[in-house]
């Protein structure tokens, strides 16, 4: 029997449907960071993606659980929809919280940090640039590419990047300096929009 750290997710989620729970402790580790970034990228607010990213593991579960898993070999691209869908329910239900009636008498507007917050259009474009740059990144040498992917997605530092990809910390600096560079120039040659709002 193979170690449950070499399984295939599709083979964690089977063994999480018949009731291994250790299978999902190794699947929330493998992606916990990348839902998390994904997560907070988008919203920009450390208690609300705390909750959305709980949220979006419960909702995991239960769906596993039902047995409606379908999505065989896309365990991480199938969570951050999960994820993705309860951000745009957040910022609906906000949405539909802060209208209100002319008649509301003692209603302070200017005063009220809940109207000034983010509109759905602003997350919905903050979503495109994010799409945006994850495909500026697969345009990019496979040595850059790991060293975005590793300090984006997966939070480590630099020594930890040098560490993992067997070179010096100066040069896993000099592949970041070179990918967001190239990330640039590719950008304005396509006229592609990168700033979150």
């Amino acid at each position: 029997m193979k170690n449950l750290n070499q399984l295939t997710d599709d083979e964690l989620v089977k063994l999480y449907e018949i009731g291994n729970n250790q299978a999902f402790e190794i699947l929330l580790l493998r992606y916990k960071s990348k839902v998390y970034t994904y997560i907070y990228l988008i919203v920009r607010n450390r208690e609300l993606t705390e909750d959305i990213f709980q949220d979006t593991f419960i909702k995991a579960i239960a769906t596993i659980q039902q047995g409606r898993y379908i999505e065989s070999g896309k365990f991480l691209a199938w969570v951050n929809r999960i994820a993705h869908n309860l951000i745009i329910d957040h910022f609906r239900r906000e949405k539909n919280e802060n209208t209100f009636s002319a008649d509301a008498v003692d209603y302070d507007i200017v005063n009220n940090s809940t109207m000034i917050e983010k509109s759905v259009e602003d997350t919905m474009s903050n979503e495109q640039v994010l799409a945006d740059v994850v495909h500026l990144i697969d345009l990019l040498p496979h040595s850059q590419q790991k060293v975005i992917r590793m300090r984006f997605f997966e939070d480590l530092s630099f020594k930890e990047i040098a560490e993992r990809t067997d070179v010096s910390i100066n040069t896993a600096l000099g592949r970041m300096r070179y990918a967001l560079l190239n990330m640039r120039r590719i950008a304005a040659e396509n006229d592609v929009y990168l700033e979150i709002k």
